[in-house]
């Protein structure tokens, strides 16, 4: 899918209506199936090739099983659309795709942004916006394994005194708080509405009581996704310029309003990636969505929409990141680790102990990328790391590791940096500071990498994405330290067992194909 750029940007400043990736003119798909060399291991990705947008839409656990929906671009009667494919998962990792339900021969129109929800009588709906149909819609499912959809219906939206609502018909969340429907939609300023049967709609007023100091004017929040976690209540959402955020705060029952207490970023520009320009687009982490395990825990997906790209496109083969675990602490933070049935996956362990890594650069002024000392050669392409390092060993350290290491500085970086407190991947630096961590808690670093892609987890406090297109034959990973040595406590290595039967049966049968007729 092209974009032109130049022309959006000036619609949407005139419009004040927020750029979706969905907006863009889609264009038919260009590949047949994934390339081989693309394929990954363990990640939920599209089968189909070329494919974006790859937003995550309508998630649900039902009876045992869990269901997931994308946007898949593709031609509808000569002209370009968008539908929702659906996979179905046992442990959100081994998918199957199933036949392509909510797609436009079926609602009358495309399928852009979303979330999933259980009506007050336990039936799975989908609330959407309507490409073209300049309302956001409701779908509700004839069966708990979606295999077959009541016909959409709009949101009708009054003010309290029966006088039709103007509000900006976006990208829609709906949640029940008692007996009461709520729904969000997307923009700017993010109105609230509330209904008693889905049908009758009223605007309450704007949902956030205020806005954060660290969000600045423009940023939008589209493909929102509202839920209690702990004993607060969570925005997770995106700006389109910026990508994946959240909040984190109360919900005010009298007022009906949200009040944000925290917010952070999940996404994080690139050093390569444009700050003005036509290379717009800097989302590698985009349009997230969750859901409730029967366990109880809450867990997220988001799309990988710009992985690797520098060119200001997006990404066309629609990758999902991996499934993360959101819980809050005590104090109010957020925690967010690997979904923990990435366990089942590992084979093969190697554990290795007491590592010393030598003073390898005397300036943390570096002028080139250290090479590092070689640790550790992985065998295979679906690798888990878990590295700990003791607190001591860690503290004011400009430290790290290389993956695809070349042992002449080349590679991938994860790298410590005390003295901006970033934990810098690639070229992607996020806050994390070593120094803040609970006193005598040690450093954990957990690694996965998937081919190309690796995403890095640090204390289950902070994760970040990077792309790395050289990999191959670059099996080695390097450790250094600037200034001191550092020790290593333990490495410890796991192969991981693929997750892609699913992929490669749909490769085959494309059961998922839309009718473009």
């Amino acid at each position: 899918m092209k974009h032109i750029l130049t022309l959006l940007f000036t619609i949407v400043l005139a419009s004040r209506v927020p750029l979706h990736a969905a907006d863009a003119p889609p264009q038919p798909a260009k590949a047949h199936t994934v390339a081989e060399d693309l394929a990954l291991n363990f990640h939920l990705m599209h089968p189909g090739g070329d494919s974006l947008p790859g937003d995550p839409n309508a998630a649900f656990y039902l009876d045992g099983v869990y269901h997931l929906h994308y946007i898949l671009a593709h031609p509808w009667q000569g002209k370009g659309s968008f539908s929702f494919v659906h996979v179905t998962s046992p442990d959100m990792l081994h998918w199957t795709w199933q036949s392509t339900k909510l797609q436009p021969s079926f609602t009358g129109h495309g399928m852009f942004s979303g979330t999933g929800f259980i009506t007050k009588e336990g039936k799975p709906a989908a609330i959407y916006h309507g490409q073209g149909s300049g309302k956001n819609q409701i779908a509700i499912a004839t069966d708990r394994k979606l295999t077959a959809w009541e016909k959409p219906f709009p949101l009708e939206v009054r003010n309290a005194d029966g006088t039709e609502a103007k509000i900006t018909h976006w990208d829609p969340d709906c949640f029940l708080i008692g007996d009461t429907y709520y729904a969000i939609s997307g923009g700017e300023k993010t109105p609230l509405l509330k209904s008693k049967d889905l049908k009758t709609w009223t605007h309450v007023g704007d949902f956030l009581r205020h806005n954060m100091p660290d969000v600045a004017y423009g940023e939008d929040i589209s493909c929102p996704n509202f839920f209690p976690i702990g004993n607060k209540w969570m925005l997770l959402c995106i700006s389109h310029s910026v990508g994946c955020r959240y909040y984190i705060g109360d919900w005010d029952a009298h007022a009906q309003q949200f009040v944000p207490q925290t917010h952070g970023r999940m996404n994080w520009r690139r050093g390569e990636q444009s700050l003005f320009g036509t290379r717009l687009w800097r989302v590698d982490f985009f349009a997230p969505e969750s859901l409730l395990t029967p366990d109880g825990r809450r867990v997220m997906w988001a799309w990988l929409a710009t992985l690797g790209k520098t060119d200001g496109k997006m990404d066309s083969r629609t990758i999902q990141s991996l499934p993360r675990e959101l819980s809050l602490q005590d104090d109010g933070t957020l925690r967010m680790k690997p979904l923990r049935e990435l366990e089942i996956l590992r084979y093969d362990p190697i554990t290795l102990n007491d590592i010393s890594i030598g003073e390898i650069a005397k300036d943390v002024l570096l002028t080139s990328a250290p090479a590092g000392k070689r640790i550790a050669t992985l065998d295979g392409d679906a690798i888990e790391l878990r590295i700990t390092i003791a607190r001591e060993q860690a503290e004011r350290k400009l430290f790290g590791f290389t993956v695809f290491s070349d042992g002449k500085g080349g590679g991938l970086p994860v790298l410590f940096r005390p003295e901006n407190s970033t934990l810098r991947i690639g070229t992607t630096e996020a806050p994390f500071s070593i120094a803040e961590l609970p006193k005598g808690e040690d450093v954990e670093v957990r690694i996965f990498i998937d081919k190309y892609l690796v995403e890095v987890f640090a204390n289950d406090r902070q994760a970040v994405i990077a792309s790395y297109a050289q990999y191959l034959g670059k099996p080695d990973l390097a450790a250094f330290s600037v200034g001191v040595p550092t020790a290593l406590k333990k490495i410890e290595i796991w192969k991981l067992k693929p997750t892609n039967q699913g992929f490669r049966e749909a490769q085959k049968n494309r059961n998922w194909e839309p009718d473009i007729k």
